[in-house]
């Protein structure tokens, strides 16, 4: 049996049955509009057989998409009313037994996925959109690609190269797990609400090999933080706090990085704040 995508009156019978009514709080923004999900779930690159985590799965308008295509879901899902009824709106439209798996819980509190789904594929919360990339990238490293979609805005943030005027943290710590583009705009029509945003799909790849330890991870991390959290300061006042306390003290690691003193945080690349983070530690 086939399975079947939802429709815009659908999603909203749906809802209604549920007495849901789409929160801000929750960033819940359903897309409504059968070819965009079909169209993220080809720009995945979704194979029959692959295991897939999707955050956010709402009403299951992506989630369906995703089972079309042959694949196994994870569907991870904060909303309780919604975890619930995925399973049932999965089955009364084609989907097989035992090919989605719903976790009821806060996706930014998961440490356990089950199926080890390798492939991420979800329309995510514009509120923690970031937060959530970056806790399921470092907690679950047999993810090796994804395509999610976000707001416009940290979208490109995420996409970013060094030297972009919307280079920032987010940009230098998804870095640190592999490349990262833009992979298509998304009409704010195709969405029930409609948001007052645009939206994009990024679409990513893990590195075959690790950048580094965990540790290591952490500490390049603090560095970039520290970096962005004062962008307009050169990079020895900017770190001075966390590489000795002044910033000539400051200034002694940047140099030995191979980093000029008078940079500032959005002229570096993630291996060029890992450099700083390694000279930063044998220093100590």
């Amino acid at each position: 049996m086939s399975v079947q995508l939802l429709g815009a009156s659908e999603i909203r019978v749906l809802a209604a049955e549920l007495d849901l009514t789409p929160t801000k709080k929750l960033g819940q923004n359903f897309v409504v509009d059968a070819n965009t999900v079909r169209r993220i779930v080809q720009v995945a690159g979704v194979e029959p057989g692959e295991r897939v985590v999707e955050v956010g799965p709402g009403l299951g308008s992506l989630t369906l998409a995703i089972l079309e295509a042959g694949a196994s879901v994870t569907a991870v899902e904060i909303d309780h009313r919604l975890a619930e009824k995925l399973p049932e709106t999965a089955a009364a439209h084609g989907v097989e037994d035992g090919a989605l798996t719903v976790v009821d819980a806060d996706a930014l509190r998961v440490t356990a996925l089950p199926g080890a789904p390798t492939v991420l594929v979800a329309n995510l919360p514009y509120n923690v959109s970031v937060p959530v990339l970056l806790h399921f990238l470092e907690t679950f490293p047999a993810i090796e690609r994804g395509v999610v979609m976000v707001q416009a805005e940290v979208g490109e943030r995420l996409a970013a190269p060094p030297g972009s005027k919307v280079y920032g943290a987010p940009s230098a710590k998804a870095a640190w797990y592999g490349p990262w583009r833009l992979a298509g705009t998304v009409s704010r029509h195709v969405f029930w609400p409609v948001p007052n945003v645009d939206s994009v799909l990024v679409a990513f790849r893990r590195d075959p090999e690790p950048r580094g330890s965990e540790e290591e991870r952490r500490r390049t991390f603090r560095i970039v933080d520290a970096a962005f959290q004062q962008r307009r300061k050169m990079l020895r006042q900017a770190l001075a706090g966390v590489l000795g306390g002044t910033a000539a003290e400051a200034s002694a690691v940047l140099e030995k990085a191979d980093v000029a003193p008078t940079a500032r945080g959005e002229e570096l690349s993630i291996g060029d704040f890992q450099r700083i983070a390694q000279v930063a530690a044998r220093s100590t």
